[in-house]
C-alpha cells in the first residue's frame, strides 16, 4: 500500500465520541492547532443518532442527556451551535403486573418534579416512603463531587516526592478534595457510605416498598454488570443523580433529533475555533519515535500523520492493546412502531401520548429480586429470562426523530454477557432475545408486538464491534470502586498522561468516567496544555 506523509497539524485527537471533540476545542482555544478524526462516518461515538430505518431516527447507544457539565455547555455556547434538549416530567414510569381490584387496572408508580404527586403516587404503595427526605439526601452528597469533576485526581507522586517547588505546585492538584470534603462537612460518613455500600443497604433502610426501591436500584445497576446487592452500587446511583440540565438539578432530557445532537453541537463549536475535522478515518497505530515518544498516528489507509501530541478517546484498552502496543453489558434493541404502547397500569385509548409515556419506562422492576435474579443468570453465561427493561420513547417530546403517528422505541435491557455460555453470540440468539424483551414489554402494554415495524438488536460485541465499547461497556470500562478516581483506569494512568510521552487519554475511562459529561476531555486538555507550557 503506498504510504502518505503528511504534517498537517500539532495535535492530533483519535477520536470515538464527544470527550475528543471537547479536548480538541479547548485545545484549539488555547492555542493549539488541533484536529480530530473519526472513525466512522458520523461523528460522536456512543453519542450518535442514525436513521436505521426510512424516516426513524435513533440515539443507537447513549440516548438520555443529564451529565454534561454546564461549564461546558455554556463556554461552548452550544445552544448557539444547535443543541436542543426536551425536559422531561414526569421522569420515571413503573407499571406492575398484577390484578386490579375490582376491574381497576394494574397499579404502576409515576415520579417527577412534583412533590405532592410523588407523594401521591408513594402512598400508593406505602405512606412512611411517601414522606421520606431521600432525594435532598442524594443531592447534599451529589453536589459535594461537583469539584472532583471539573480537575484531574491528585498529584500523589508530585505531593509526596521531589522538589519543594514541585511539591507546592502539585498540592494545587488537592483543592477539589479539599472543596468536596468542605461542602460535605459532618456528611462525610454518609458520603463514605454510599460510595462503598450495596445500594440495597441504603434503600432498605429509607424505604419498604419493594417498587419504590426496585425503581430507584435500577440507577444503580444502569450500564453496569453489578447487581444492587454489590459493595460499591451505590456510587453508580450517585453518578446518575449528579447532573443537571437547564439548572435543574438531577434531571435527564432528550436531544432532539437523538444524541447525536449533543456530537454535533460540539464539533459546530470546535469548527469555529477553527479545529479540523475528519470523518472515516480510522487510526490503525500511535507513531511512537526512537525516543519513545509519540510522533502521530498511521491511519488504517496507510497514511502517515505525524504531530506533537495524540489524544486518544478510545477505550484504555483499544489505546494500548492495539494503537499503542508498545505499552502494555448492556444490550439494546431499538425499535420503529407505528403506535404507542398502551399500557394496562395506565391506558391511553386514543392513542395519544400520556404523561408517563415522556418518562423512562421501568419494566420488570416490581421488586429487588427480579433484578438480582436477571444479575446472577447473566453472570452464568445465560442472557436473563426476564430482563430488567428501561424503556425510552423521545418521539413523544421529539417529533423530529419518526413520521406522523409513529414512534422511536430504546430498549436498554439488563442484563446481558458478553459470551452466551462460553460461545459468540449468533444472530439466531439476538433475534431469540430480543423476542424476550418483546413478550415481556407485550404483557406490560397488549398489542406491543404487533406495532414494531423494523428493529436493531445491538449485543454487547455489537457495541464493542460498532462503537469501539470494549466488551460493551458503555463506561469504557467499570464504574466499580477500584477503576474510579485515582485508580481510573489505573492509578499509574489516572493523569491522563499515558507511558509514551505524548499520548494523553480523553475518553470516559479516564476521572471521572462516562455518560456523556465532557469532564475527561476538559480535563485531557488542561493537562496537555499544562504540559506544553513546562517544555
Amino acid at each position: 500500500m503506498h504510504e502518505r506523509n503528511e504534517r498537517i497539524n500539532d495535535i492530533f485527537c483519535f477520536i470515538a465520541g464527544h470527550n475528543g471533540l471537547v479536548a480538541a476545542t479547548y485545545l484549539q482555544k488555547g492555542g493549539v492547532k488541533t484536529a480530530v478524526l473519526e472513525r466512522r462516518h458520523v461523528l460522536g461515538g456512543a453519542a450518535v443518532s442514525e436513521e436505521i430505518f426510512p424516516g426513524f431516527h435513533f440515539s443507537r447507544c447513549s440516548y438520555l442527556l443529564s451529565l454534561l457539565r454546564p461549564h461546558i455547555y455554556s463556554d461552548l455556547e452550544l445552544k448557539k451551535h444547535g443543541l436542543k434538549v426536551y425536559m422531561r416530567d414526569p421522569h420515571a414510569f413503573t407499571p406492575m403486573l398484577e390484578e386490579g381490584v375490582k376491574g381497576a387496572p394494574p397499579r404502576s408508580l409515576t415520579l417527577g418534579s412534583d412533590l405532592a404527586l410523588n407523594q401521591m403516587e408513594i402512598g400508593k404503595f406505602s405512606q412512611k416512603d411517601a414522606y421520606s427526605d431521600f432525594n435532598a439526601y442524594l443531592e447534599k452528597l451529589a453536589a459535594a463531587i461537583h469539584p472532583l469533576l471539573d480537575a484531574p485526581p491528585v498529584d500523589i507522586l508530585g505531593v509526596t516526592t521531589g522538589s519543594l517547588r514541585r511539591r507546592l505546585a502539585a498540592s494545587k492538584t488537592l483543592q477539589p478534595i479539599i472543596k468536596c470534603g468542605l461542602k460535605l462537612g459532618r456528611n462525610i460518613p454518609e458520603f463514605y457510605e454510599i460510595v462503598t455500600a450495596p445500594i440495597m443497604k441504603i434503600l432498605n433502610r429509607w424505604f419498604e416498598s419493594e417498587p419504590l426501591r426496585a425503581t430507584l436500584a435500577t440507577d444503580a445497576v444502569i450500564g453496569a454488570m453489578t447487581s444492587p446487592s454489590t459493595p460499591g452500587s451505590g456510587y453508580v446511583l450517585l453518578h446518575h443523580v449528579m447532573g443537571e440540565l437547564e439548572k435543574e438539578k438531577g434531571a435527564w432530557g432528550y436531544v432532539e433529533g437523538g444524541m447525536g445532537g449533543v456530537s454535533q453541537a460540539i464539533a459546530s463549536a470546535a469548527r469555529s475555533y477553527g479545529v479540523d475535522i475528519f470523518t472515516e478515518k480510522e487510526v490503525e497505530q500511535v507513531l511512537v519515535g526512537s525516543d519513545g515518544a509519540a510522533r502521530g498516528v498511521v491511519l488504517k489507509d496507510g497514511t502517515e500523520i505525524q504531530s506533537k501530541v495524540v489524544l486518544s478517546n478510545a477505550t484504555p484498552y483499544i489505546t494500548f492493546k492495539y494503537l499503542a502496543p508498545q505499552v502494555i453489558q448492556r444490550k439494546s434493541k431499538h425499535l420503529a412502531v407505528d403506535k404507542l404502547p398502551n399500557f394496562l397500569a395506565c391506558p391511553t385509548p386514543d392513542g395519544k401520548p400520556g404523561p408517563h409515556h415522556q418518562c423512562s419506562i421501568h419494566l420488570n422492576c416490581e421488586s429487588v429480586e427480579v433484578l438480582e435474579t436477571a444479575y446472577k443468570e447473566a453472570m452464568n453465561g445465560r442472557p436473563s429470562s426476564r430482563p430488567m427493561l428501561e424503556m425510552t420513547i423521545p418521539s413523544v417530546l421529539d417529533p423530529t426523530l419518526a413520521p406522523p403517528g409513529c414512534h422511536v422505541v430504546s430498549l436498554f435491557t439488563q442484563f446481558t454477557p458478553y459470551h452466551i455460555e462460553g460461545r459468540e453470540w449468533t444472530d439466531q440468539d439476538r433475534e431469540a432475545f430480543a423476542d424476550t424483551a418483546f413478550d415481556w414489554v407485550e404483557q406490560y402494554a397488549p398489542g406491543f408486538k404487533k406495532s414494531v415495524v423494523g428493529r436493531d438488536v445491538l449485543a454487547p460485541p455489537d457495541l464493542e464491534r460498532i462503537f469501539g465499547l470494549t466488551g460493551g461497556n458503555i463506561f469504557h470500562g467499570s464504574m466499580s470502586l477500584d477503576q474510579l478516581y485515582l485508580a481510573r483506569p489505573l492509578p499509574s494512568l489516572s493523569d491522563y498522561r499515558s507511558p509514551v510521552k505524548g499520548l494523553y487519554l480523553c475518553g470516559s475511562g479516564s476521572h471521572p468516567g462516562g455518560g456523556v459529561m465532557g469532564s475527561p476531555g476538559w480535563n485531557a486538555a488542561l493537562t496537555v496544555i499544562a504540559d506544553l507550557k513546562s517544555h
